[in-house]
């Protein structure tokens, strides 16, 4: 083994099952410390420099204090991009690229589409590259998020309209403006903070993260109405969702009026999507 691969493995053996540890190892070699993937794998005998030595010492530090990798490169992958990520920004998750996916599948026409939200930019700026003839908007209440955004939205040659905008304190307008509203809101419960891991709770923003456990559907119940004003007739809704509360969300939104309301499993199996028309 390539002793640079073994002190990377050996340094964080504590805290990382094995598979994701090779992974880890290849990510901090070559995305990172710029080695070449071949001499890693052939077990190269690599010299680093005064600098790289220091650089992997500091990587490795922070992956100690329980820091995503995500934070660390700097980028997290996101179906066929990457995509800057910073603590002030939720790192995208792979079963986010499924609810970009169904969107484009089903909307191949659409023409005005708005991300609530958007966190790093990830569904907006895909959705924006994926139907180009569509207007994207998209809105966040933080302001860190929003820069994070639209330097993503400029480092990948995006039109994504980003807006600052709190749902709770959007007005419910007469203005019929959307075909396409799209949202992963905030939808873990205070509950489940102690099945999460460290690098999750130690790093990534609560904000876009949890909802109480005595409303877990506030974010959903508030869009929807939105969505009553904003989506034009026929228009879709489409929401990621806690696999716990599928039935609650569907129910929610067929209460508030909409139709052909369904509940799309993500390749875990798990209920992760809901989707319904005006």
């Amino acid at each position: 083994m390539n002793p640079i691969v073994a002190h990377i493995r050996q340094s964080l053996r504590e805290l990382y099952p094995p598979e994701e540890l090779r992974a880890l190892s290849m990510m901090i070699c070559c995305d990172l410390l710029g080695l070449d993937a071949l001499d890693i794998y052939m077990g190269k005998d690599i010299t680093l420099s005064e600098s790289k030595e220091r650089e992997l010492e500091n990587i490795i530090f922070r992956l100690q204090k329980n820091e995503p990798i995500q934070y660390v490169c700097g980028f997290a992958q996101f179906g066929e991009r990457k995509f800057k990520v910073a603590p002030g920004v939720l790192i995208p998750r792979p079963e986010t690229a499924e609810l970009v996916d169904l969107v484009v599948t089903e909307n191949p026409h659409a023409r005005h589409i708005l991300d609530i939200g958007t966190g790093s930019g990830c569904i907006a700026i895909s959705l924006d590259k994926r139907l180009p003839q569509a207007a994207v908007e998209a809105w966040d209440v933080s302001e860190a998020a929003l820069a994070i955004a639209r330097e993503n939205n400029r480092l990948l040659d995006a039109r994504v309209d980003f807006r600052l905008h709190d749902v709770f304190e959007t007005p419910v307008c007469e203005d019929c403006l959307f075909d396409i509203m799209v949202s992963n809101p905030p939808y873990v419960t205070e509950r489940e903070k102690q099945e999460m891991d460290a690098n999750v709770l130690d790093w990534e923003p609560e904000l876009a993260l949890f909802v109480p456990d005595d409303d877990p559907l506030r974010y959903y119940r508030r869009i929807a109405l939105l969505g009553q004003s904003l989506l034009m007739p026929g228009g879709k809704l489409y929401f990621e969702i806690n696999q716990a509360y599928g039935c609650d969300t569907a129910q929610m939104l067929e209460e508030y009026h909409y139709h052909d309301v369904r509940i799309v499993k993500d390749f875990f199996g798990k209920d992760r999507i809901v989707t319904a028309n005006r």
